[in-house]
């Protein structure tokens, strides 16, 4: 099951490539600052004393989190590639390129919405003192 949830956490990381992951990184984006990243919780979840509950919670929130990347990455690579052929033609019709690119940009802000999401629902898991040991951690690693 913690394989599962690592593996989650990674392709959630994946997705996040110039947004909240990029800047936490730097440690720029008070977004990310306020919340704890998924990769973090599961690396240090002794040393936080998760409990079975707060455990199965988040589990469960990772994997309904997996499943929905999953099906938006489905359909970002159709709508990108769609994007993408339009682009190719000799003659652009701006019109069709331009409303292929509002359906990746609207898969895209899915994608961060979820990311959002799962965000906020790992850290309303955690208790106050285990947020601040997580950051802790966060900050340790980003050094």
């Amino acid at each position: 099951m913690n394989r599962t949830i690592v593996t989650a956490a990674l392709l959630l990381c994946a997705w996040l490539p110039g947004g909240v992951r990029a800047q936490e990184a730097q440690g720029a984006d008070p977004v990310a600052q306020a919340l704890i990243a998924p990769e973090v919780v599961m690396a240090h979840q002794d040393a936080l004393g998760l409990s079975d509950a707060q455990r199965k919670a988040i589990q469960d929130d990772v994997q309904g989190a997996q499943q929905r990347f999953t099906h938006t990455q489905w359909q970002l690579a159709a709508a990108s590639e769609k994007l993408v052929s339009i682009l190719k033609q000799s003659r652009v019709d701006q019109g069709q390129a331009l409303a292929a690119l509002d359906a990746v940009l609207n898969l895209e802000r899915d994608v961060k919405h979820t990311q959002l999401t799962l965000m906020i629902q790992i850290k309303n898991e955690l208790t106050a003192s285990q947020q601040e040991r997580a950051r802790s951690f966060a900050a340790g690693a980003s050094k």
